[in-house]
């Protein structure tokens, strides 16, 4: 069994996510990973899940949090179907 790196839980489940600069994370759930990996927006601190935005060199979860906290002209993508 391998342990969690995040919650410390020892799991014969766990799963490795391996990162662009050669660094190994072993983790036993997607919500582990996600609080380990998933940058933060920079104006209302949640982790940014979706694709998120950038201005000025900074990371957001979305364009009103870019606009808000960087002044940023941006806009959502809406998505047609």
């Amino acid at each position: 069994m391998t342990t969690c790196e995040v919650c410390g839980n020892d799991y014969d489940m766990t799963f490795e996510i391996r990162t662009r600069g050669g660094g190994v994370h072993v983790f036993d759930s997607f919500e582990c990973a996600i609080h380990r990996l998933a940058p933060v927006c920079e104006h209302c601190g949640c982790r940014v899940i979706g694709h998120g935005v950038s201005a000025d060199g900074r990371y957001f979860c979305c364009a009103h949090c870019a606009r808000t906290a960087a002044g940023a002209e941006l806009q959502d993508a809406v998505g047609t179907a």
